[in-house]
């Protein structure tokens, strides 16, 4: 998974106007992440065709998609609401607690990346590739880190702003350019690769279903995109232009992908490939060849500050999304409270409870490559259960409110809908029941425990908003919350019934349904 996720409220539309190359690296920026290129380098050539795969049916119909829902109701809320006013409340807060649960689980992986960072910013390689694997050291890299960055969240958005000003181009761009550069060197120069060239590799060897499980996880690489969905209306002409910033891109995130995965296949044997310490022995290996040994500290320090970047700010951005979604009514007023700085100080505990709950795991299973594959694994289940809502709000949405207006629609007419929110649908699906099966190039230890533990997390991440749904009382919305009643509140609809076949009756059983007043009309 890209190391962001997903924008839940919208911005005051801005009387300037992004350009399409402004707009394509907002894209860029806000899905690429190097730290799961290692998990792709297993494939050699073939991860081409499955980057291209993944950026055909999931990358592009997840950014066009996701432009309709945001310019046709641009409310506060984002996907909460753009699924709310599909399917009611309950679907709703299920979207919007799967995005916050999956930014919890994803926090244990990033930090994973980070810690072997740290672990390479020492003077010798043999002890720190050791100190990398030691369970005991990544524990505490990742709740330290953690930790600091709720501290510095803690303080509202301008410290965290400070922080995460530069990240991105400290941490994953520059990185990634010096990655490409030296790994095409590398095989530019003569030296040998580690992984077949011919054309023939590019197709992937379907007979062996274990390449497929594993691969799929590649959808969740373009995951974030939508973030970006609210600028829409920014763009001039966004009907002509938009569509062009996407596929811009959708071209440079895929290069970046491409690249950066077979700079490291070239230099590390696939038998060597380690899902988090193969980013830093590629540099490494790459920084040796190239007679600058000494910049693998500092390429391992600037990707941990990167990481530490991207934590500070997104420990703050679901906590904030799922406060207001909660002043709305949909949880206790215990969530509610915030400090000085208007953070919300009780879900940001209770989110740190959670990820160091989910960090211990790392002393219990066994090896930090298992516990990394079951988060990453998880992380990608709750998600896509957030996708498949999306996707298939959108295209309920194109009937249910056929004349709501739309800046930008999805092309084709409905047919174009169900085409292109069709394939991200499916693509989603798909990498859902792929997610479940364990990977068969990874030490899992049991597989049985490896499908139980996802299993079973996933079915208590689902049940949980469910639970809370149906508990919610009328005292727990806020009076002061500004949150936009769902358009089907408002015309007393029930959600899932076209508006154009609505009857006086539904309108009479919306008005006094006691959920309705609950469920976040303002």
């Amino acid at each position: 998974m890209s190391d962001v996720t997903t924008s839940t409220g919208s911005k005051t539309p801005s009387t300037a106007k992004i350009t399409v190359i402004g707009l394509a690296l907002l894209n860029i920026v806000a899905v690429v992440s190097l730290r799961g290129l290692p998990a792709e380098a297993e494939y050699g050539l073939s991860s081409i065709f499955y980057y291209l795969f993944a950026a055909v049916f999931f990358l592009v119909p997840v950014s066009l998609v996701a432009a309709e829902l945001a310019t046709g109701w641009p409310e506060k809320g984002g996907v909460f609401r753009w699924v709310g006013e599909a399917f009611g409340g309950r679907w709703a807060f299920l979207a919007m607690f799967m995005l916050f649960i999956q930014v919890t689980m994803w926090f244990p992986t990033t930090l994973t990346f980070g810690a072997v960072s740290l672990a390479y910013t020492g003077p010798r390689t043999s002890f720190d590739e050791k100190l990398a694997g030691k369970q005991l050291f990544v524990l505490v890299a990742v709740l330290a880190v953690y930790w600091l960055a709720t501290a510095i969240a803690w303080r509202g958005v301008g410290a965290f702003a400070r922080i995460a000003k530069w990240g991105g181009i400290i941490g994953t761009i520059i990185p990634a350019i010096i990655l490409i550069v030296l790994g095409f060197s590398y095989l530019i120069a003569g030296n040998r690769s580690q992984i077949q060239l011919g054309w023939g590799d590019v197709i992937p060897d379907f007979s062996k279903f274990s390449n497929v499980v594993l691969a799929a996880s590649i959808f969740l690489f373009y995951a974030g995109m939508e973030m970006n969905a609210i600028h829409v209306k920014e763009v001039r002409d966004p009907t002509r232009n938009y569509p062009i910033a996407v596929m811009i891109a959708a071209t440079g995130t895929v290069i970046i992908f491409v690249l950066g995965t077979l700079a490291i296949a070239f230099v590390v044997p696939q038998a060597d490939i380690n899902l988090t310490q193969s980013l830093l022995t590629a540099y490494d290996d790459m920084f040796t060849w190239a007679g600058i040994s000494w910049a693998g500290p500092i390429v391992a320090a600037a990707l941990a500050v990167g990481v530490l970047a991207g934590i500070v700010t997104w420990v703050a951005g679901p906590s904030s999304g799922l406060l207001a979604v909660a002043k709305a009514g949909y949880l206790p007023r215990f969530f509610q409270v915030t400090n000085a700085s208007g953070m919300a100080t009780h879900i940001l505990l209770l989110q740190g409870l959670v990820v160091t709950l989910l960090s211990v795991l790392f002393v219990v299973l066994p090896s930090v490559q298992a516990v990394y594959q079951i988060l990453s694994q998880l992380t990608a289940i709750l998600y896509l259960i957030m996708y498949i809502l999306m996707f298939t709000a959108a295209i309920y949405l194109r009937y249910s409110q056929p004349n709501r207006p739309r800046p930008y629609r999805v092309p084709g007419g409905s047919a174009g809908m169900w085409i292109i929110g069709g394939a991200g649908l499916i693509a989603s699906l798909i990498a859902f029941g792929f997610s479940f099966i364990p990977p068969g190039q990874i030490n899992v230890g049991s597989p049985a425990l490896y499908v139980g533990l996802l299993v079973g997390l996933t079915v208590i991440a689902v049940v949980i908003p469910f639970v809370i749904y149906a508990k919610r009382k009328a005292h727990w919305r806020d009076p002061d919350a500004n949150f936009a009643p769902f358009t089907w509140e408002a015309e007393g609809v029930h959600p899932g019934i076209p508006n154009d076949s609505a009857t006086e009756t539904s309108k009479a059983v919306t008005a006094t349904a006691p959920d309705r007043h609950a469920a976040g009309a303002a």
